[in-house]
């Protein structure tokens, strides 16, 4: 697993998301979020632009919202999206270079560090940000960025 383990401190903007969020375990709501996001990312776009792709997620409990960054609020929002301005904040930024199969091992230890470090987590969502396209990207060549919602 091509994982950065040495976090680097960034700022995350306000983003105009919009999302579908399903709880309870990840391995069966993430997936499905992602595949219902999908399905109406056409209906999306036919009145929004798309800038990219990101989740966002809590645990205790589990919250996943699988979804889109605009940049505006967005028009004719399909009924399975929800909207919101996501303030943003302070992160601590982990890269996993591969495919998206290895994200879940990658979170994995991605927390695993941070509970052994000094890094002060707040309570806020963590991010997904996948920042190149599975369509025009070799998988061993995706790039997603984990960020930790830091104090």
């Amino acid at each position: 697993m091509n994982l950065t383990e040495q976090p680097e401190y960034v700022h995350w903007p306000e983003t105009h998301y919009v999302f579908v969020e399903m709880t309870g375990p990840f391995p069966k709501i993430c997936p499905e979020a992602w595949q219902t996001a999908h399905s109406v990312a056409p209906l999306l776009k036919e009145h929004n632009q798309v800038t990219g792709y990101m989740s966002l997620y809590k645990t205790n409990p589990n919250v996943y919202r699988a979804g889109f960054v605009l940049p505006a609020a967005p028009e004719k929002l399909p009924p399975e999206l929800k909207y919101e301005k996501f303030a943003g904040g302070n992160y601590s930024k982990f890269v996993l270079t591969g495919p998206y199969s290895e994200l879940h091992q990658a979170s994995g230890r991605v927390w695993e560090i941070v509970s052994k470090s000094d890094i002060m987590v707040r309570p806020d969502f963590a991010i997904e940000n996948y920042v190149n396209n599975p369509k025009e990207t070799p998988e061993d060549k995706l790039i997603t960025e984990i960020l930790v919602p830091t104090a």
